[in-house]
């Protein structure tokens, strides 16, 4: 891939799109949900009395370095898995998930949200065009490959959404029930034909597989068992297998990461793999060569717990068919969240929920290596995704 360097200016973005490349362009905006309602005391996660607006920001990966060049008021939230943003196909607008909210009857609590927001991403600036009601508790959210259809999973109900598209019209068509209330639906995932999407289920520990036909959106009742808490959940191109990231109960015991095989009838988990404390994000390349696993590695626990860790961990494997080697890890900030990857697999951003930050990484080679780079945020990070190449 050849890297454009772009113009400097608040919304350059949408020029530096139309620029010539020897790709298809998708996979060059990043977008990062940044929560201001939370922050992280000593180990314990606080709710903010009067806090500024959550945002969501837009970050350039063909500049080098990746550049940040908008950020917007949108309600975002922390709770759930870091994949509360899904972005189309063509990059034309975003969805971002906001699970929860100041309690309106205790302002020193959060009670469950179930607002999508739709990003236009071609408008300068970017802004918020409608606001669509999924369920309680709405989390990981996915578009399909068509560009025509988003799932949803509601934390805080035991459902999955199920949201049409056209254009940038978005609308909630049906429910899809998967389990009691607190079965906890975190992340979900199309496979690449679109004909079938996987839904972790934190708080059951089973990951659901759904049937997909045009709008049509049922469950299997075919259930895959990982590890402790299945969470966050993607499907790497081509299709072949998922990773999901099992981040286990919170006492200092190693979690893992689970590769699910997606060729096989019905799918099924053929290997497990030790990550770490807490691994929040799972990131593919988009050649799917490449998975990082951002792990908290105690990094969000109290100073003088046995577990803690000053940094959080990301770790970076080779994928080899349907097989994960280990490639190299560095250390990130506190209470890291999600990854993504530049289209060419070279670049990896970090979120850092204490720092509100993102951490640039080079990949190669080598391993995984600190660029020094960092890109500010008004929030904490709490979410990011690129479109599906």
């Amino acid at each position: 891939m050849r890297r454009i360097v772009c113009a400097a200016g608040a919304f350059a973005l949408a020029a530096c799109a139309t620029s010539p490349t020897s790709d298809s362009g998708r996979g060059y905006i990043a977008v990062s949900a940044n929560d201001n309602k939370v922050v992280l005391n000593n180990g314990v996660a606080q709710v903010v009395q009067s806090p500024a607006p959550d945002t969501v920001a837009l970050i350039d990966l063909r500049s080098s370095p990746p550049r940040l060049v908008a950020e917007i008021d949108v309600p975002a939230s922390v709770v759930g898995p870091p994949s509360s943003v899904a972005v189309a196909p063509d990059e034309s607008f975003a969805l971002v998930t906001a699970a929860m909210k100041i309690s309106p009857g205790d302002p020193t609590k959060q009670a469950p949200d179930s607002r999508v927001s739709v990003i236009d991403l071609t408008a300068r600036p970017p802004r918020v065009v409608s606001t669509v009601q999924a369920g309680a508790g709405a989390a990981g959210v996915s578009i399909n490959r068509a560009g025509n259809l988003a799932l949803v999973a509601n934390r805080a109900e035991g459902t999955v959404s199920v949201l049409t598209i056209a254009a940038k019209t978005v609308t909630h068509v049906a429910k899809v029930p998967l389990g009691e209330a607190n079965s906890g639906p975190s992340s979900v995932a199309f496979t690449p034909d679109g004909k079938q999407a996987l839904v972790s289920r934190d708080g059951d520990n089973k990951i659901s597989v759904l049937a997909v036909d045009g709008a049509k959106v049922t469950y299997t009742k075919r259930d895959i068992n990982a590890g402790l808490r299945p969470y966050g959940l993607e499907v790497c191109a081509p299709g072949e297998i998922a990773v999901v990231a099992n981040i286990g109960i919170g006492q200092g015991d190693a979690d893992t990461i689970s590769v699910i095989d997606l060729t096989l009838n019905p799918p099924r988990v053929i290997e497990t793999i030790t990550v770490g404390q807490t691994p929040e994000g799972v990131a593919c390349s988009p050649d799917g060569r490449r998975v990082a696993v951002v792990a908290m590695s105690g990094s969000n626990k109290a100073s003088n717990s046995p577990f803690y860790r000053a940094q959080g961990r990301v770790v970076v494997f080779s994928v080899d068919g349907k097989r994960l080697s280990k490639l190299g890890e560095a250390d990130t900030g506190n209470w890291s969240q999600g990854a993504v990857f530049s289209p060419d697999g070279g670049t990896l951003l970090v979120q850092n929920m204490v720092q509100k930050n993102i951490m640039v990484y080079e990949v190669g080679f080598f391993g995984v290596r600190d660029t020094g780079q960092r890109i500010q945020l008004k929030g904490g990070p709490a979410g990011i995704r690129t479109a599906d190449r």
